[in-house]
């Protein structure tokens, strides 16, 4: 049976991620999910999700803090090709570089840094929150049926800027463009919460639990 594992580092409410993933695991005869923190869980599983939630130092620190986890992830990842999909700080940690508050070194498996949105109209407020339009720059199996247009649901206040435009897979618009999703490989990360995108957010999950790249 497949098994998708969802990282727990303590860096967020992992409660709604879990509902959504296992409803399509469900639904799509894709196999069990799993919340762990183990480093063996995550060696043995066939799709490994991280998500998180605050500051990227925090996150960074926090998942370095589990003794083995990160090895098992970029080991899993970067040597085995598991699918790997990244949400929110999650996504951002696949960067060289984060920075938030401080330069801190991120997983550099997507060339490009974590920045803070400057949006051009000074009315907008950072962080960027709520419902937005995606863009859809690049075709990609795990953003099969989405299209430009639809809506996601973002919290944040830096984001992602890719130094390969192929890497871009989405953006959105907020007085400038802002990265949405960013993939290359077997990888892939969404600024958003899918768990929290409705029924795109769960067309994004179902594909990812189906997806072999």
């Amino acid at each position: 049976m497949s098994l998708t594992v969802l990282v727990d580092y303590d860096s967020g409410n992992l409660h709604s991620a879990e509902k959504a993933f296992q409803r399509m695991a469900l639904e799509g005869d894709a196999g069990e999910v799993l919340v762990t923190s183990r480093p063996e869980d995550v060696a043995r599983a066939d799709r490994i999700v991280l998500p998180g939630d605050g500051a990227f130092p925090a996150c960074r620190k926090a998942l370095g803090a589990y003794g083995g986890l990160f090895e098992a992830i970029d080991e899993a990842v970067t040597q085995k090709g598991r699918p790997f999909l990244g949400i929110c700080v999650g996504m951002q940690m696949l960067a060289s570089w984060g920075r938030e508050y401080e330069d801190t070194a991120g997983f550099d498996w997507i060339g490009g840094e974590v920045v803070r949105i400057a949006p051009s109209d000074p009315s907008l407020k950072v962080p960027h929150m709520g419902w937005n339009d995606l863009v859809i720059d690049q075709p990609h199996p795990v953003l099969d049926g989405l299209k430009t247009g639809d809506h996601a649901y973002f919290v944040h206040s830096y984001h992602f800027l890719v130094e390969n435009p192929a890497h871009l897979l989405a953006h959105a618009d907020y007085a400038g463009p802002i990265t949405a999703i960013v993939g290359r490989d077997t990888m892939v990360g969404t600024q958003f919460h899918p768990e929290k995108s409705q029924g795109l957010g769960l067309r994004l999950i179902s594909n990812f639990l189906k997806w072999k790249p």
